[in-house]
């Protein structure tokens, strides 16, 4: 348990390091987006080569169609509200996790859930978000 927290932890640090040295917001290809999860996994809990092989290509397919799926509803003219939005995303990201699900432990996902995905969200740039009116 020692030696998960402590590859979580370090995995952590190297994300921000790696993050505050990129010097901004940059979109990932859908490659890399998938690479950069099957690295971590890897990292964390060391996946078999043909587990991190079938894992980086389903979600490359997986980035690919969800990247396809927001240029249709952006393209559509109006901005989509932000249910729309947020459910997209969602069904996305649970296929992401059914796919993870299937090449590591329950407790393995548990630790993927609750540690390392938080860790991997980029922050916010300062200034933005808050929704509280600013009067100048």
């Amino acid at each position: 348990m020692k030696k998960i927290i402590i590859t979580v932890l370090a995995i952590v640090a190297i994300h921000f390091t790696t993050f505050a040295q990129g010097g901004g917001f940059q979109r990932q290809t859908p490659e890399e987006q998938a690479a950069k999860i099957v690295h971590v996994l890897d990292s964390a809990f060391k996946l078999t080569p043909a587990n991190a092989g079938k894992l980086d290509t389903a979600l490359t397919v997986l980035y690919k169609a969800q990247n396809e799926r927001m240029k249709e509803i952006m393209a559509g003219g109006e901005r989509p509200d932000r249910e729309t939005m947020m459910a997209e995303r969602k069904k996305y990201a649970d296929a992401r996790d059914e796919m993870i699900k299937m090449m590591i432990t329950a407790e393995q996902f548990t630790t993927w859930k609750e540690t390392i995905e938080p860790s991997m969200r980029p922050a916010r740039p300062a200034g933005t978000g808050g929704g509280g009116n600013r009067q100048n």
